[in-house]
């Protein structure tokens, strides 16, 4: 069975998930968002060997570790190919709290071949134009970025957001997962998709 961490960082507490695999250590890392030491604690802690960082989507709260942590181990980074315009935009930033990030290391255009892990790749555009979630039918849950939160949903009013899309997403690409899934968001705490489907007052 594989073992989710999940580390808060940053000023907008993100959370930064790394899956790992006790076989073999291997691991992914999702949305390093900020404060690498501690990153990169958990890593060591573990001793982990990193194999890709996958991206939810490419806010700034969500990407401010990658200089350093891809300095350290030259792994592949991947985003949904719409999620580019947001990666690479010298306007990616939530000022005057998280200015743009300098030295964004490349990322790669497919997705890499993870054989110690099982998901299925949910595009979920909405809250941005490339966002998607990564579903582990197995492990049952699903890491949704700013796709879906514990009784809410993520913002459409930053560039490239659009509501009606994201809410299309959800219901077609989150709901329909099983009851039990759990919901691991990038802010805040987990939930499942039994209760969303209930009780999310924005579904």
């Amino acid at each position: 069975m594989l073992k989710l961490t999940t580390i808060v960082v940053g000023d907008f507490q993100e959370n930064c998930h790394i899956l790992s695999n006790p076989e073999n250590r291997h691991a992914l890392i999702f949305d390093p968002g900020d404060e690498y030491p501690y990153i990169q604690a958990a890593l060591n802690q573990g001793k982990l060997i990193p194999q890709a960082v996958l991206l939810t989507h490419a806010h700034v709260d969500h990407i401010g570790a990658l200089p350093e942590l891809l300095s350290e181990y030259p792994i592949p980074l991947w985003m949904h190919a719409n999620e580019h315009v947001v990666y690479d935009s010298p306007d990616n930033a939530v000022l005057p709290w998280l200015p743009a990030i300098p030295n964004l290391p490349p990322y790669v255009q497919e997705l890499p071949s993870l054989p110690d892990f099982d998901f299925r790749l949910l595009p979920t555009p909405g809250h941005t134009p490339g966002g998607c979630c990564y579903y582990f039918p197995q492990e049952h849950f699903v890491i949704t970025g700013d796709t879906l939160f514990a009784g809410s949903v993520g913002r459409t009013d930053f560039p490239g957001g659009d509501t009606a899309t994201l809410l299309k997403s959800i219901r077609e690409q989150l709901l329909p997962l099983p009851d039990d899934t759990t919901v691991y968001p990038g802010h805040g705490e987990a939930t499942t998709i039994a209760d969303e489907r209930r009780s999310n007052p924005y579904l």
